[in-house]
């Protein structure tokens, strides 16, 4: 009899235990579900919004606050009206830069691995005749990009311009006149005879011993940014006051006035880098923090960038990690993927930063898909498909060799898929940014691909509808979800 009472005091105390981990662990889901028709709904409706968006943002831009910097983030196609009428065509050509982008962005590590950035090749110009800082956020799908945009006034007094936002680069660059070469862009060319604020640098002055490649003309400073990807600009590198909306202003900021431009800058005047690099933006005006959201590529609202914000206390974080080759890039401390509550057999050195340069994961809001290592990416894949064995298969699109035929469904659930960090932390994404429409039809695909490459980069398709939050001081980047 008193053996019996045990077994059974011992089974209540087990069944206790056990009730008392499943109110203190979280449940951690396996399934999230994809709004197919919404997403069905945008494909069909992304060149109508092009006209509305433009109003937003010139009533947007009219009401900004004057208490702080604010500046409104959009999609690229809100400011130049895509020439491509169908979605599919539309993603192939976004599909087709991105690649181009990924490019750049090694071909750029490699040389740094490699200590050749710094050169004293001749710029292309010499051989020519000739508090919170808020900003709204636009995508650039309309042209086949993953860029966003913010409007900021150049000069004083200032002249508003589309520029592009890029944290996987330092130098801030517009196309200035009298133009030898330049771009088709949304604004009229910026003149510089009509701002009282310009200023040449000179060759001793540290901003212009700061660029990669910087060459002397009668004692004023000549840069040349090349992306990798044949894009390049060419011209004076100066001073001048950048304005935020209506609010305020930052004097003295390094940029480069562009008389040669050419490359994937369709529609904005320039780029305003957000990188790590001592020219970047958020270095020159000593910023300890800045922080974006991602409105949707298939969206016609604005979200902000945000200067010396703080992380929102519900944010998911991750170690900061630089590079000592190249202090441009934001490496994260990514240890491994889950893919329904699973994590993958992936070694943590496949994301391993070493001490060469080489590997590593990096955050980047120019690249529109994310890119793994190929063992990596094969692994989450077949997880992937594992989970939709139900689903009806459809042919590979581009870069996509995981799709689907959801023209039937109004909504499914997919497995969900989560990135690990160093410090035991867990980013669950929500189920439209990784399974994304490629056409007007009904197919949609796994927005991940392989690279050969050692360097690994989280895309902003992955980042869309969160606050990413680079606090430059703590060494930790933040994810918040719905916080645009």
């Amino acid at each position: 009899m008193a053996q019996r009472v045990s077994f059974f005091f011992c089974l209540f105390l087990a069944i206790s235990f056990t009730s008392v981990l499943s109110r203190n662990l979280p449940l951690r889901h396996t399934t999230s579900v994809l709004d197919v028709s919404d997403s069905i709904h945008k494909t069909l409706s992304f060149n109508s919004q092009f006209i509305n968006t433009l109003k937003q943002i010139e009533e947007s831009a009219s009401q900004s606050s004057t208490s702080s910097l604010t500046l409104q983030l959009h999609p690229r196609s809100s400011i130049h009206k895509t020439t491509h009428t169908d979605y599919k065509e539309l993603t192939l050509a976004r599909l087709g830069r991105d690649s181009v982008r990924v490019n750049s962005l090694q071909a750029r590590l490699d040389l740094a691995i490699n200590g050749v950035l710094k050169s004293d090749l001749k710029p292309v110009y010499t051989e020519l005749a000739a508090e919170d800082l808020e900003v709204p956020v636009i995508s650039g799908t309309s042209q086949g990009s993953g860029e966003y945009f913010t409007r900021l006034g150049i000069g004083h007094p200032p002249s508003q311009l589309y520029m592009v936002l890029d944290t996987g680069s330092d130098v801030n660059w517009l196309q200035c006149a009298p133009c030898a070469d330049c771009y088709q862009q949304t604004d009229p060319i910026f003149e510089p005879a009509l701002s009282s604020s310009y200023s040449p640098l000179t060759c001793n002055t540290q901003q212009c011993k700061s660029l990669d490649v910087f060459q002397c003309r009668n004692d004023t400073c000549l840069y040349e940014v090349s992306y990798g990807d044949g894009s390049y600009t060419v011209g004076d590198f100066v001073t001048e006051t950048v304005t935020f909306g209506n609010s305020a202003s930052v004097n003295n900021v390094a940029i480069g006035c562009g008389h040669s431009n050419e490359g994937l800058f369709v529609g904005a005047a320039g780029l305003i880098g957000l990188g790590g690099g001592s020219l970047s933006f958020p270095s020159q005006i000593n910023a300890t923090s800045f922080s974006y959201c991602l409105v949707d590529r298939d969206s016609d609202s604005a979200s902000t960038l945000e200067f010396d914000s703080v992380i929102p206390p519900n944010a998911v974080t991750v170690p900061l990690v630089r590079s000592d080759k190249l202090n441009t890039y934001y490496y994260i401390g990514l240890i491994g993927v889950s893919v329904a509550g699973e994590m993958l057999k992936i070694s943590e050195s496949t994301f391993k930063l070493n001490s060469n340069g080489e590997g590593g994961v990096i955050i980047d809001s120019g690249t529109a898909v994310t890119r793994l290592q190929n063992g990596a990416y094969y692994s989450l894949r077949d997880a992937f498909k594992k989970g939709t064995k139900d689903l009806a298969s459809a042919d590979g699109v581009a870069l996509f060799d995981t799709c689907y035929d959801l023209s039937a469904k109004k909504s499914v659930e997919v497995p969900t898929v989560s990135f690990h960090f160093s410090n035991g932390n867990e980013w669950s994404l929500p189920a439209k940014n990784y399974l994304i429409p490629v056409d007007s039809a009904g197919t949609f695909c796994l927005a991940f691909a392989p690279t050969s490459s050692a360097l690994s980069i989280i895309g902003n398709v992955q980042q869309q509808g969160t606050r990413v939050s680079y606090d430059l001081g703590h060494s930790l980047i933040g994810f918040t979800a719905n916080k645009c």
